[in-house]
Formats: structure tokens, C-alpha cells, sequence
């Protein structure tokens, strides 16, 4: 028996850019098994609940399709209240046995609100529009806040530029982007 781990499953940059009235929500497609691409073409941003949210998950594609249906089951709660949504589920996944071992983090965005999600109880507004995760997160993030100064440039701008510099730094994210406007 070998004491080398298994290979982890590495990789996405979600990336939520905010400008003017506009919001945008990119992923990239890449799946990587340790040091291998296993698929170029995923897809972790959609719409969830009536389609007026969109998400994007970083992490374990089980457990994010986990946290999708439960903030759907959120949002149905208290409909038309993505922080108030986010905050219960944020809470259950905390509190909840089954629901703390889910490796995943989440974007979710409406259109006055965008918000990170994590299995530690965070649910963070950004102070400038633009919020990142996933391996080449810092990456997307810190070349989108350089780009958001720039006049003239609209959001959808911003993040395709921002994820084309994390897809070319970062080995676990690729161009293949899916991308959601609000």
C-alpha cells in the first residue's frame, strides 16, 4: 500500500464583477484531477430559483449541486431576499451534520446583491463590486479591480479580461467561459 495521496481534484475560477447597473458572473469550464485535465467544458455558473440569481461554485460538483437545491429551497422561503436566503442557508450549513462536510464555495449574485458563501458561515458582500474564488480566484480578482478603473469598460469586459489573465497564470483554469448576465 502506497502512503502517496490520491489525487485531488483541483480547479475553477468564478469570478463576479459588478459595474454601473450591470453584474456578471463568469466561470471557466476546466476539471482537473490531480495533474490531469479530465474536463475542458463544465459548467459552474447557471441561473437557480426563477432565474433572476445567478450562482457559481468552486469545489466538489456534488456538494455544490447540494447547495444550489438548498438555496433554491432558500429563495422559495423568502423570495426576492437573496441576503436573507443566503444568511439561513449559511446558517444550516454550518449547524447541519451532513451539510458541513460539503467542500464547496458559492457566488450568488441578484440585481441589487452579490454575495461569497462558505461552509464557515461567511456570506460576504464585497465593498467594490468584485468578488473571486476557486484556484485562480486571486488571480481574476485582483486583475478585475485593476480593470474596474478604467472608464468605458463594461462589466462583462472587465470579468472576460480578468479570467483571460487567471486562465493564463493559473494552470487550473481554462478559456472555455460560461458567463451570466444580470
Amino acid at each position: 500500500m502506497s502512503d502517496t495521496p490520491l489525487p485531488t481534484w483541483h480547479g475553477t475560477t468564478i469570478l463576479c464583477v459588478r459595474k454601473g447597473d450591470d453584474c456578471v458572473m463568469i466561470g471557466d469550464g476546466q476539471v482537473s484531477l490531480g495533474n490531469t485535465v479530465v474536463k475542458g467544458k463544465a459548467r459552474k455558473v447557471r441561473r437557480i430559483g426563477d432565474g433572476a440569481v445567478v450562482a457559481g461554485f468552486a469545489g466538489a460538483t456534488a456538494d455544490a449541486f447540494t447547495l444550489f437545491e438548498r438555496l433554491e429551497t432558500k429563495l422559495e422561503q423568502y423570495p426576492g431576499q437573496l441576503t436573507r436566503a443566503c444568511v439561513e442557508l449559511a446558517k444550516d450549513w454550518r449547524t447541519d451534520r451532513y451539510l458541513r462536510r460539503l467542500e464547496a464555495m458559492m457566488l450568488v449574485a441578484d440585481q441589487t446583491v452579490s454575495l461569497t458563501l462558505t461552509g464557515t458561515g461567511d456570506v460576504l458582500e464585497p465593498d467594490d463590486g468584485v468578488m473571486a474564488i476557486g484556484s485562480g480566484g486571486n488571480y481574476a480578482l485582483a486583475a478585475a479591480r485593476a480593470l474596474m478603473g478604467v472608464d468605458g469598460i463594461p462589466a462583462e469586459d472587465v470579468a472576460r479580461r480578468a479570467m483571460g489573465i487567471a486562465a493564463d497564470i493559473c494552470v487550473f483554469t481554462n478559456t472555455n467561459f460560461t458567463v451570466e448576465k444580470l
